[in-house]
Formats: C-alpha cells, sequence, structure tokens
C-alpha cells in the first residue's frame, strides 16, 4: 500500500470513484498531497483493506501503526502523524525514500543535508599515518576502534548487554587543529560506515520542540545504518543546564534533556567534539565512555607533522623541519594552512618550488590569528 503511490498510483484510483449519494466514504481513509493528484493512503485505509468492519481484527492490527514497530524503526515506512484533534489512524502512510531507492535499484541512498537532515557526510583522504597523536591518546582512539568493530560480539555473544548500555559515547576535546575531526573521519573508514557531522546552524532553533525534531530525523534515520554521530562544537548543544529563572531556561533544559536521552538510547558511536570541555553538561560528562584530550603537538610531534606536510616532489630540507619544529608552536591544521598559502606561492611564482621565506610567512599569519606574534 504504501510503495503504490511511487510505483503504480493508478492501482488506488479505485477509492477516487465514489458513489455520488455516498460522496465522502471515510472508511477509506485517503488524503490529497500536495502536487500528487492521485489517492494517498492513510493508516485508515490499510485498517480498512486488511480488517473491514471486522473491529476485533481491526484492534489486534492497531499495533501496525505505532512507532515502535519494526517497520519504522528500520526506517522502511513513514507513518506521520495527524494533527492532535484528529484520529490518530488518519496519518499518512508512505514507503521511505532511501528504502524506495534500495528496493528499486539495489543501491543505499545517501540522505541530502536538509533542515529534516541536519548532517552532512564527512569523509577524508588521509590514512592513519598522517594522523599524528601522542602515544597515550592514539592508545585511546584504537581503543574506541575496537569497541566500533567488536562490541555486538560483547553485547551479543558474551552476554555483556544485560549490564552495559549499547553504543559508545566519547568526547574529544582540545585546540582546533589538533586532529578530532581527522580521528572520526579515520574511525569511521576504518570501520566501513559513513560518518555525518551534525550541523548546529541547522538543528538549533529558537522555536519551542524545532530543535528535538531536527535532531530526531538524524537519530531516527542513524540508527539502523551503523553510522558514526560527529557533534562538532558540542558544548552548544550539550551546555550546562541552567536554573529555570524563566520560561525559556525551562525549555532550554527540556532540550538538553532530550538530546541525553537520545544520545543514550543510540546503539552506534556517538562523537562529541569541543574546544571547550568545562561548557559541557555535567550530567552527560558522566555517562561518556572516554574522554580524550587532543593536545597541541610538540616538537616532535611537529617534526613529523612538517615531514608529511608537503606531497613529493616538494619534500622539504630536514634542516627547515627541525627549526620550523622547534621555532613554532603550532597546530596540524594550522600547518595545512601554510601548506596551502606555500603552494599557491609556488605555483604562481614557478618553478614550483617551497621558499623557506613563505613558510616562515605563512606561520606568521596563523599566529596572528591568535593574537601571537609570528
Amino acid at each position: 500500500l504504501a510503495l503504490a503511490p511511487a510505483i503504480a498510483p493508478q492501482i488506488l484510483d479505485i477509492f477516487l470513484h465514489r458513489p455520488a449519494e455516498r460522496e465522502h466514504l471515510t472508511e477509506f481513509g485517503g488524503i490529497k498531497g500536495t502536487t500528487h493528484r492521485g489517492f494517498l493512503p492513510t493508516g485508515e485505509t490499510a485498517l480498512f483493506l486488511l480488517a473491514g468492519n471486522d473491529l476485533a481484527l481491526r484492534f489486534s492490527l492497531l499495533p501496525l501503526l505505532e512507532p515502535d514497530h519494526c517497520l519504522y524503526r528500520e526506517n522502511i515506512l513513514r507513518y506521520q502523524r495527524p494533527a492532535e484533534n484528529d484520529p490518530p489512524q488518519c496519518g499518512s502512510l508512505m514507503i521511505a525514500p532511501a528504502f524506495l531507492r534500495l528496493l528499486i535499484s539495489g543501491e543505499e541512498q545517501k540522505p541530502d543535508f536538509s533542515t529534516h537532515f541536519p548532517a552532512k557526510r564527512i569523509t577524508t583522504r588521509l590514512t592513519w599515518e598522517d594522523l599524528i597523536l601522542a602515544p597515550d591518546v592514539m592508545a585511546q582512539v584504537e581503543e574506541i576502534n575496537a569497541w566500533a568493530k567488536h562490541g555486538s560480539t560483547l553485547l551479543g555473544e558474551w552476554g555483556l548487554g544485560r549490564r552495559i548500555s549499547p553504543g559508545c559515547k566519547v568526547l574529544f576535546h582540545g585546540p582546533p587543529g589538533t586532529g578530532k575531526t581527522l580521528t572520526a573521519c579515520l574511525l569511521g573508514q576504518a570501520q566501513g560506515v559513513d560518518v555525518y557531522r551534525v550541523d548546529l546552524s541547522q538543528v538549533v532553533s529558537k522555536y519551542i520542540g524545532e530543535t528535538e525534531k531536527n535532531l530526531a530525523g538524524v537519530f531516527d534515520q542513524a540508527t539502523d545504518k551503523n553510522w558514526i554521530l560527529f557533534f562538532d562544537e558540542a558544548d552548544a548543544l550539550f551546555g550546562r543546564r541552567t536554573q529555570t529563572a524563566q520560561a525559556n531556561d525551562r525549555y532550554a533544559n527540556q532540550e538538553v534533556s532530550y538530546l541525553l536521552q537520545r544520545v543514550e538510547d543510540f546503539p552506534g558511536l556517538v562523537i562529541l567534539a569541543t574546544n571547550f570541555r568545562a561548557n559541557l553538561d555535567t550530567a552527560f560528562s558522566r555517562r561518556l565512555q572516554g574522554s580524550i584530550y587532543f593536545a597541541p603537538p610538540d616538537r616532535i610531534q611537529r617534526r613529523r607533522l612538517w615531514e608529511r606536510a608537503f606531497p613529493p616532489p616538494l619534500e622539504l630540507d630536514p634542516a627547515w623541519i627541525e627549526d620550523l619544529a622547534r621555532e613554532y608552536e603550532v597546530t596540524g591544521g594550522q600547518i595545512v594552512n601554510v601548506v596551502r598559502y606555500c603552494a599557491l606561492k609556488a605555483i604562481e611564482r614557478g618553478p614550483r618550488v617551497i621558499h623557506l621565506e613563505d613558510i616562515r610567512h605563512g606561520l606568521k599569519r596563523e599566529l596572528e590569528k591568535e593574537g601571537r606574534a609570528g
């Protein structure tokens, strides 16, 4: 029934041919679409076709329209709940677009970024060799990778699901450019799953209830896809709850509570990233399975970053690398910005040779952004 409007809408035309003496056959249900001229089924339509006037059978079929039914939980069907004053069976029944594409083409559809799905898929062409972290930090990252790989086995075959909540929630905190986003992408790459970064500008709304609704769209689709959800600048969403001095404070606290519950119930990997750990709600911090501090790189790590910064044949003189690593306390993200600046200078000047003066000038610009002397 849900497939019909998308594949063969004409088979529902029978519901449009109503006898003149009974213009409105309410048992058929159905609604009119915005542009679709045919009959769009509702929950009432499904119950009529399955049970007719048999009330006992009709009552037994009502769970088919409940949100916890596997058809909706697995994102196969969508059941749009009706307005508050309408009967619950009047909601529209439709096939989920991603599942429809899978049926037709055999290919999984990646959701488009929109107000209904405020998340963007992020990827990287870098590898684990490009991730330069302190040994203790890398060990914690590898622990997360091991959980993503073996978590389902531990919860199921090992029986730990009775004692351990599903999923894994971790916090990445530290200055910008220290590898938080890259680590999230590499974890997805290692597990062969997509990583979606939630766009806070689309999630947070000034209208009551809209923030929860926007975020629910992401969690509902991600639950059965094994995606990694990456919340950048997470303190904007999961900030500390305040005293309820006015109505706005109460609604803001309700939003945080709702988000905490959705994250806790999510069976996959959720990564929260922030530059300011102290701004996170303390109740949520206690529920995290891990908290990793991405510190600015030390001299040895900076040297490794500079060694990998320029691709062949643009390798730097080893003496330059040692001097740059010792003199300039910068992050990997800042080094990438310097590489971009120097490469543009080299290609404009020709031949394609990197000059030390360009590197130092690029570093000076990066330091000035932070108010430091170059």
